[in-house]
């Protein structure tokens, strides 16, 4: 078999985009990838259940993907975080964004924010172990592991 490619370097090699490093997006533009990078993920979780109505299936993911569910899940990771990670948490935490959640807490918003843009940052590294290890300590320990 040849050699294995993760999503992101493959749509880099195929689409022609300059290599970048992380540190050169905005926490926004972190996080505004990093929650399609966990949709993704989640929607990858819930079709694997079984077949299904589409609709079930949207439930499920939007009940796990909002900025309440992300503040939840963000808590229980905290202490499994890298002072590197941590600190793009917090950048992101921080950014001030012009939008807020619908039906979510100002300080939950941000707390998912942050979330978002770490995912974000370990995706644009081309981490997706680490995304993955992180996303399943937090829904397993926040109770969240769609069944």
């Amino acid at each position: 078999m040849g050699e294995h490619r993760d999503f992101f370097g493959e749509i880099e090699e195929r689409f022609g985009m300059p290599e970048r490093m992380p540190e050169q997006y905005s926490a926004l533009g972190l996080a505004y990838i990093g929650d399609g990078v966990y949709d993704l993920i989640i929607r990858t979780i819930v079709v694997d259940l079984g077949n299904r109505r589409v609709n079930l299936f949207h439930k499920m993911t939007t009940g796990i993907v909002k900025a309440e569910s992300q503040a939840k899940l963000m808590r229980e990771i905290m202490e499994y975080l890298t002072p590197e990670e941590e600190a793009v948490y917090r950048h992101g935490r921080n950014a001030k964004s012009s939008s807020s959640a619908k039906n979510a807490s100002i300080a939950d918003y941000r707390i998912a924010t942050g979330f978002e843009a770490l995912i974000g940052y370990l995706y644009l590294r081309h981490d997706l172990p680490r995304i993955l290890e992180l996303v399943k300590i937090g829904l397993e320990k926040s109770g969240q592991m769609p069944d």
